[in-house]
């Protein structure tokens, strides 16, 4: 257990939860919407403080994040429950988790911050399941991993109060958020949340922190694959945080409660980077599919292959640091003259 921040006593003897904008409202004993925040004698308490439901090594393109120290590991960790009632959740058993058994490994903030730095990783990700319900840990964590010298990485649908924003990304270093769709419909439907809170994230982001971000959207054949709401949704990007910022297009596999539905065609997703580029958006990828032309880092400027990518490997850098070898044009991002040689292997960690 841990004191969890960002509530207030309300007069009827319960207690508000303002980490995200469910707002949930706990009497004594009750836990929120997330499952791992509680009122426990009047108090907010954490109840996954500490706790993870496993601890891997991946490659940084796997979060996914192209434009930030390609190549490098990541110390990747998450722990249980999440804000949001994804219908197709591809996590859903961590995510959905009701029981703490599922959190089996135990690590203090200092200790994943050591570990990262013995295995020369060059991040911890927050992931698996959304850190904005473990806030505490997080902070606690990537303090601890900044005096290391490590980089600290957020994997989040963004679904966060202004209230607790400014903490949240104070202490990151990149982000990836989850645009999951461009329609109130879909998230309230299938995610039992509101897309205008996730936007004013994204833009927040952009415009008051100096977090890297990429955004990534999980195109789900029909619910949100129609062509004009990636128009729509490129249009947004494009009038409110610009055409630098990384987009990724990701396939949906059959999961959860959406088993119905077939796998995300290599075919839909080519289509929408293809629109989203034609809208004027600069770096575009695809993901979850073998599509070494939707992998690959192409210059701004002159069009130049710059890191071409086979899924997480990397077979081509053409970079001088954040410029492109062939025209000199800077590339929004982090980048070192030379890649990481992490590749796509994939190491779990037990902690003790």
């Amino acid at each position: 257990m841990h004191d969890g921040r960002y509530w207030e006593k309300l007069d009827d003897n319960r207690i508000q939860c303002n980490l995200c904008p469910r707002h949930c409202k706990m009497s004594e004993g009750q836990r929120g919407f997330c499952f791992v925040r509680q009122n426990i004698d009047d108090k907010m308490m954490l109840t996954t403080y500490g706790r993870s439901s496993g601890f891997c090594i991946d490659p940084i393109e796997k979060k996914p994040l192209n434009h930030f120290y390609p190549g490098t590991s990541v110390l990747s960790f998450g722990t249980a429950g999440c804000n949001l009632g994804c219908k197709f959740c591809q996590n859903w058993d961590i995510s959905k988790a009701k029981k703490m058994d599922r959190l089996m490994n135990q690590a203090s903030p200092s200790t994943i911050a050591q570990i990262a730095h013995d295995k020369k990783c060059k991040s911890v990700a927050f992931t698996y399941n959304d850190p904005v319900i473990f806030l505490e840990y997080a902070v606690d964590t990537a303090r601890q991993c900044h005096e290391l010298g490590i980089k600290t990485v957020a994997v989040t649908a963004g679904y966060i109060t202004k209230q607790a924003r400014g903490e949240f990304f104070s202490h990151l270093d990149a982000t990836n958020i989850d645009l999951k769709a461009f329609t109130q419909h879909f998230y309230r439907k299938l995610c039992f949340a509101d897309l205008d809170d996730v936007l004013s994230t994204i833009k927040y982001v952009h415009d008051e922190t100096d977090v890297w971000m990429e955004i990534t959207n999980l195109i789900i054949p029909e619910n949100n694959d129609d062509m004009e709401e990636f128009k729509r949704m490129s249009n947004w990007i494009l009038e409110n945080v610009g055409d630098q910022v990384p987009i990724h297009f990701s396939a949906f596999h059959p999961d959860y409660k959406m088993l119905e539905l077939p796998r995300t065609s290599t075919h839909t997703l080519s289509k929408a980077r293809a629109v989203a580029m034609e809208m004027g958006l600069k770096y575009v990828y695809t993901g979850n599919v073998h599509d070494q032309d939707g992998d690959t880092t192409y210059c701004g400027g002159c069009g130049a292959e710059l890191i071409v990518r086979d899924w997480y490997d990397l077979k081509s850098y053409k970079m001088n640091m954040n410029k492109c070898s062939k025209c000199s044009h800077v590339v929004p991002g982090y980048f070192n003259d030379k890649p990481g040689n992490w590749g796509k292997k994939r190491v779990r960690i037990k902690m003790g």
